[in-house]
């Protein structure tokens, strides 16, 4: 990965902390095994010292270690990232008495990183947290930003159980600089989605004129729409000019179609399929079942106890649905949240989501089937790190499920885009498997930042090889399920985050001009898509459509043969 300047605020080996809690104690230790060291943290070449502390005797999940930042170290306004690496050690008698035994300490434990600012009684801010597991490092991915100047700041490291000792290594807060990474993603978009392309023009004179110019990029860009949104004029012309997808917000979900058991409507799923029929966009299926128990509806619930008539349930859900529109939904998000949810494993065993695939490949054959969650490409979350994921689809396809993609859903605060990139790369890897961010939402109350943040998820994901689209969940403000995330507002004027987005999506449109040469050939390099040539010439201009796919070699067209 290409290195940045990057202007470190904050860094320690292992010296400088103070305990928090009563009973916690200091020591200071060295990593000898080279062999255990981790590897040099994502996005920048600091290797590790193997210097570390080792916080012992917490006795409480507040408890661990913490140290001053510099007066004046941290600005406004300005994405700061928290790297280091961070392991524990014994918590068998906790994990015992939380009745997991040995089993849950050596599956690790959440470890939090917290930005204190404005002295005892101030505001504490989320700076990540990794699942740390004894013997082994974890490296911390978190990010924040504030939106004052802090009276004084401290970070924080905490969370496991008590019982639990905490060691630190090499704990730092680093300014990001965009603008270095993004002149690197420039050019690994170039080489992701370009293509050279020569077209030759028979019989034509050298020196004739010639435009081409791109009328589809390959890599879709969509939306999140509802009953509500379609009917807004402002809504729907952004949605038409600037789209190429679409996705339902909940009127394809079980808890909408089947609110009572036996009660089927799809109505309103229809209505939205229609619009996106005359609109001419694709729409993913969003979702077939959704693991997480809170949005289950309470008529499932309630036979859930039954594990023939849960059976029973899915099965008609499954053929209900998939059978109405077989051919219809390119994409389906089969149980959506399964790293934070199991409503359905729980019941019906772990085998149930597997079958739950193999049932949707069974009535829809040409749909792409998705695992779906958050926080995945965000590194601040415990229960979804990539390498679970991947876990969780080598489980699923174990048993039978055809996964067919990734999807990522994108809900993000202050996104870093080394640690997106690590995500996608991990999951590129491990599977093979296209990836999909299919939930994009940036929650930022200034426009400004909140463009900036939004180039940042989705330079990411344009230039990496892995991605095959982007969904944003809606984009008009007061009709999107998170706040100060919106693109455009409630008149239909474009903020600033929604005028970045245009600014990217012309970037990532080709128009190119010039002459035919002496060889008969005009060469330009583009984005994959659709395209049109123009040629003028002294008898008049002539038309000619033509398409850019994938390809390391140059694409040698016969474009006109006169």
């Amino acid at each position: 990965m290409a290195s940045t300047h990057q202007d470190v605020v904050f860094e320690v080996n292992a010296v400088g902390w103070a305990p928090s809690g009563a009973r916690t104690a200091l020591s200071l230790h060295r990593e000898d095994d080279k062999a255990r060291l981790p590897a040099a943290a994502v996005g920048h070449a600091h290797e590790p010292s193997g210097r570390y502390v080792l916080a012992a005797g917490r006795a409480d999940e507040e408890d661990g270690l913490h140290q001053a930042i510099s007066p004046g170290a941290l600005k406004p306004r300005v994405t700061y990232r928290v790297a280091g690496w961070i392991s524990v050690a014994g918590g068998e008698a906790a994990a015992a008495k939380e009745g997991g035994g040995q089993q849950r300490a050596a599956d690790g434990h959440p470890v939090r990183i917290s930005i204190r600012v404005g002295g005892d009684g101030g505001r504490v801010v989320d700076g990540g947290a990794v699942c740390a597991e004894p013997g082994r490092w974890a490296e911390i991915k978190g990010t924040f930003r504030l939106s004052e100047s802090p009276r004084g700041a401290a970070v924080h490291v905490h969370g496991a159980p008590a019982g639990v000792d905490v060691k630190v290594m090499d704990l730092r807060i680093i300014a990001t600089d965009r603008k270095a990474r993004f002149s690197h993603l420039k050019e690994k978009t170039d080489k992701v989605r370009k293509r050279d392309v020569v077209l030759k023009f028979g019989g034509l004179p050298a020196g004739a004129s010639v435009r081409v110019v791109q009328l589809d990029n390959a890599f879709p860009l969509g939306s999140c729409i509802n009953g509500e949104v379609i009917r807004i004029p402002a809504f729907v012309d952004f949605f038409t000019a600037h789209f190429d997808w679409a996705v339902f917000e909940n009127e394809l979900k079980w808890y909408w179609t089947e609110p009572r058991r036996g009660q089927l409507s799809y109505a309103d799923a229809d209505r939205l399929l229609d619009f996106c029929d005359r609109a001419g966009k694709p729409a993913r299926g969003h979702c077939i079942f959704w693991a997480v128990d809170g949005d289950v509806q309470q008529w499932v619930k309630d036979i859930g106890g039954d594990r023939a008539q849960l059976a029973a349930a899915v099965d008609a859900r499954v053929r209900g649905l998939l059978g109405r529109y077989a051919g219809r939904f390119p994409h389906y998000d089969v149980n959506n949240e399964m790293l934070h949810g199991r409503f359905f494993r729980d019941r019906l065993g772990d085998g149930a989501a597997a079958r739950m695939f193999r049932e949707a490949a069974r009535l829809d054959p040409a749909a792409a089937l998705f695992v779906n969650d958050y926080n995945v490409e965000c590194g601040n979350d415990p229960s979804a790190t990539p390498e679970k994921y991947v876990e969780l689809i080598r489980g699923l396809q174990r048993g039978g499920a055809r996964v067919g993609g990734v999807g990522l859903q994108g809900h993000v605060t202050h996104p870093l885009g080394e640690v997106i990139c690590d995500a996608l790369d991990k999951l590129s890897a491990a599977t093979g498997l296209p990836v999909w961010i299919t939930e994009l939402d940036v929650c930022e109350p200034d426009d400004a930042l909140r463009a900036d943040d939004l180039e940042v998820v989705l330079r990411e994901a344009f230039a990496h090889q892995a991605v095959e689209g982007v969904v944003l969940w809606g984009f008009m403000k007061g009709h999107m399920w998170r706040p100060d995330a919106a693109l455009v507002n409630q008149d239909g004027t474009v903020n600033d985050a929604g005028q970045r987005f245009l600014d990217l999506r012309r970037e990532w449109t080709s128009d190119a001009r010039g002459r035919i040469d002496d060889d008969g050939q005009f060469k330009f390099k583009g984005f994959h898509g659709t395209y049109v040539a123009q040629v003028a010439t002294a008898t008049g201009k002539m038309l000619k459509a033509f398409t850019v796919d994938k390809g390391d070699a140059a694409l040698v067209l016969d474009v006109m043969d006169v």
